[in-house]
């Protein structure tokens, strides 16, 4: 009856191929032969979870040469036909001009409970073999996965977030596109707060704003870098770029208004507008922003503070060319451009696009 199977599936009469099938599984559920044909019954039928299933059960339990060879067949139809469907979503997924535009996907902590189910949905998706799979799913904070269109970020974002695998993404134009102001100083705290700050182009103004506006408060520290010479092997000097310092950073959001107050250490006018805490000349800069923090804490009891940065950074700096892309907002005084600078703006950026980033 099998023989009839196989000229069944010659003719492609898969009515008939079903109902010989059918009675072949009561009768000898077990032969190698049976089972590959009701793999390639469901694989004709587009149930391709089902057929591979069988497939591959059966390269681990038989020896025949032939099934051998017509499951790996099999199995290669398969990938091909999802490659295929996969590239024809994707091309639907950026038809519009809208989703041409670069954008990023990244990925958010997964909770050990879901971390196996959810390493193993994470590599068939993106074609991972499991064990870096399990590498790229973050535990504790933000992840950078990749870059390119926000057409195919979206398609494989909405796959990835129906697996339940928490992420999101966004297109970089969004991000720039943030207004961003540097605050001197606050000038007033009560009713309502005011800063002196200034815009892009350096243009000094003032802005004032109700404590319940900001979001969020984003933390971050930024290395600054300085050559120094060392004695290496041999007593030969030799010229390295080391860390020397780090500058914290503080971004205030104000979603409503579509800006970004950014406060920084060495930037803040300590000795200006409003008295935040005593002043002292045996006040370092350490005290003295330290000090602004508890004060701007007592008014923003209702805003989340996000600090992770620096794990989020260390993901994401070999992006050089998407991060040369975008304005940090940062005028430090270094000797060369620092990739850590659109990095912060990058992940302060992504917070403000997000909303349930804000809860």
């Amino acid at each position: 009856m099998i023989e009839q199977v196989a000229i069944a599936f010659e003719r492609k009469d898969y009515p008939t191929a079903a109902k010989l099938l059918k009675q072949l599984l009561k009768e000898s559920p077990d032969n190698p032969w049976v089972q590959f044909y009701q793999g390639r019954l469901y694989e004709v039928a587009n149930k391709r979870k089902e057929a591979e299933k069988i497939y591959r059960q059966l390269l681990k339990s038989t020896a025949n040469s032939k099934i051998v060879l017509q499951t790996r067949q099999g199995l290669q139809r398969i990938r091909e036909t999802e490659q295929e469907e996969k590239q024809r979503a994707i091309a639907q997924a950026t038809a519009e001009p809208c989703n041409t535009e670069q954008g990023v996907l990244i990925l958010e902590p997964c909770s050990n409970e879901i971390r196996a189910t959810a390493a193993a949905r994470f590599a068939e998706i993106m074609q991972l073999d499991l064990y870096n799979a399990k590498l790229f799913l973050p535990s504790r904070s933000w992840r950078f996965y990749r870059t390119g269109r926000v057409g195919e970020l979206k398609f494989y974002g909405i796959q990835l977030q129906q697996a339940g695998i928490p992420c999101f993404w966004t297109a970089i134009s969004a991000i720039t596109q943030i207004q961003v102001f540097q605050v001197n100083y606050f000038s007033e705290s009560q009713p309502k707060a005011t800063v002196i700050c200034s815009n892009h182009t350096n243009q000094v103004g003032s802005l004032t704003f109700d404590w319940s506006e900001v979001s969020a408060r984003v933390m971050g520290l930024l290395p600054i870098f300085e050559e120094v010479v060392d004695v290496g092997a041999w007593l030969k000097t030799e010229r390295k770029t080391q860390t020397q310092d780090y500058v914290q950073f503080c971004d205030l959001h104000l979603p409503s208004r579509r800006c970004i107050l950014r406060l920084y250490d060495q930037g803040y006018e300590f000795q200006q507008g409003v008295q935040i805490a005593p002043v002292s000349s045996q006040n370092t800069i350490r005290i003295n922003w330290n000090n602004l923090l508890n004060w701007i804490n007592l008014h923003l009891l209702q805003a989340k503070v996000w600090s992770d940065f620096t794990p989020f950074a260390e993901t994401v700096l070999e992006q050089k060319e998407m991060l040369g892309h975008i304005q940090s907002h940062i005028n430090l005084h270094r000797k060369e451009k620092s990739d850590w600078d659109s990095a912060f703006h990058l992940y302060s950026g992504l917070i403000f696009m997000r909303p349930d980033a804000r809860d």
